[in-house]
């Protein structure tokens, strides 16, 4: 049965390919969209990206063969089924757009029921939106294509073989092995630096860190779990090793809700100090047991570990590239697929990329852990050879850390 999905402005945003994902039905683009498309296209963040290539979209298909005038508006027949309305403008807008967004649905749900497959169904990312679609009787859902749960099934270190292509690590007669290319491989300690693996989760990780035949790891966790820690002292090791020529350190800027401190003074490095504070931390850390090292250790020379690692926001990723760098993305439970993939094709020959992130701790509105782009990530590679995916649980950082985590 044919359907008819009217998309909000931020589903768009998410996926600017999603006007495209809803198989033989009807996809509606109502007017105001177009305006707050047109209104983000200058942002200075990720969102003025996917509103021009959305508008963009739009724009090619309002000159294609297959567009057709209708008195509300323009429809255009895919080839592969369905069709995409674009909807005139049909009342002066005096409201704040969810409002008039809200107001053309009804339109088109009620007094244009005719020309519109029933049902009709809102597609927003908005919880609060979907709920006042609902309670006005009508259907409204979230943008489902690029949910997954693939995350909860596996990352574990596992009682047995498992049917996955990717490398995991799983446990017999309390021994620990890696599963790599069908064969299994026992697992040894390894120390990282001055930096001891505590847990079974964290061996497993600093093993798939300081593997080069695995490009890209995820690690998921709770907050404590030695994720960044892990990750930045493996890159100082092997950099220092010479396998990689630097280490690259990238978060995103994105506050906790309702925290947000506003403009910074200075320049970038002084705007990215509170941000990046965390990683400086971890740093610290990894320096202060260095240099304790050094100083029993009369032959090691000195090394200053900050002339390794290059620190950056997130924002200035797009059109580089990044070759034979150990990458970290930091925070990653908070990035779009679209995000997810504008940083793996970054990576240059003989580079590394290591997200860490906790799906159980999103800030930003219209993500979810199913629709996280580290969730997308983990489903798209799970079966590639050279993907490790690993879920730390063990909380290491104090035991009133530990505490927070279980009890709050």
């Amino acid at each position: 049965m044919q359907k008819t999905y009217v998309l909000d402005t931020n589903v768009l945003i998410h996926d600017p390919d999603s006007i495209f994902n809803f198989q033989d039905n009807t996809v509606v683009i109502p007017y105001p969209v177009i305006e707050e498309l047109d209104s983000l296209k200058k942002s200075p963040n990720g969102k003025a990206y996917a509103a021009r290539k959305t508008i963009r979209h739009i724009d090619r298909l309002l000159t294609s063969d297959t567009v057709t005038k209708k008195s509300y508006g323009y429809e255009v027949n895919l080839k592969k089924g369905g069709r995409i309305i674009i909807t005139g403008k049909w009342f002066p807008e005096k409201e704040k757009s969810d409002d008039v967004i809200l107001k053309y649905f009804r339109n088109i749900s009620t007094e244009m029921f005719k020309e519109f497959p029933s049902p009709v169904i809102f597609v927003t990312k908005d919880i609060s939106f979907r709920i006042r679609v609902m309670l006005e009787g009508f259907q409204a859902e979230d943008y489902k294509t690029d949910k997954t749960q693939s995350f909860q099934k596996y990352g574990d270190t596992q009682q047995d073989k498992i049917s996955i292509q990717s490398v995991y690590y799983f446990e017999n007669d309390n021994e620990l092995y890696k599963i790599k290319n069908g064969e299994a491989l026992k697992v040894r300690p390894k120390n990282l630096l001055t930096i001891v693996p505590k847990t079974k989760d964290q061996l497993c990780a600093t093993d798939a860190l300081l593997d080069t035949d695995i490009d890209l790891i995820v690690l998921n966790g709770y907050a404590g779990t030695g994720k960044t820690l892990l990750a930045l002292a493996s890159g100082i090791f092997q950099t220092l090793k010479d396998i990689y020529e630097r280490v690259v350190v990238l978060r995103p800027v994105i506050p906790i809700p309702g925290t947000d401190i506003g403009y910074l003074p200075g320049d970038v490095k002084e705007k990215l100090g509170p941000w990046m504070q965390p990683i400086y931390d971890n740093l610290d850390l990894i320096s202060l047991g260095f240099a304790t090292q050094s100083k029993k250790d009369k032959k090691k020379s000195s090394v200053n570990i900050d002339e390794l690692v290059q620190i950056q926001a997130l924002t200035f990723i797009r059109g580089r590239s990044l070759p034979n760098s150990f990458i970290i993305i930091d925070e990653a439970q908070n990035l779009r697929p679209l995000d997810i993939k504008t940083i793996v094709t970054r990576a240059g020959e003989g580079s590394k990329i290591v997200f860490t992130g906790d799906l159980e701790q999103i800030d930003t509105p219209y993500l979810d852990a199913n629709s996280s782009g580290l969730a997308y990530l983990v489903d798209r590679f799970i079966n590639e050879t050279n993907f490790c995916y690993l879920n730390l649980k063990e909380t290491v950082r104090s035991r009133l850390a530990d505490q927070g985590v279980r009890l709050l």
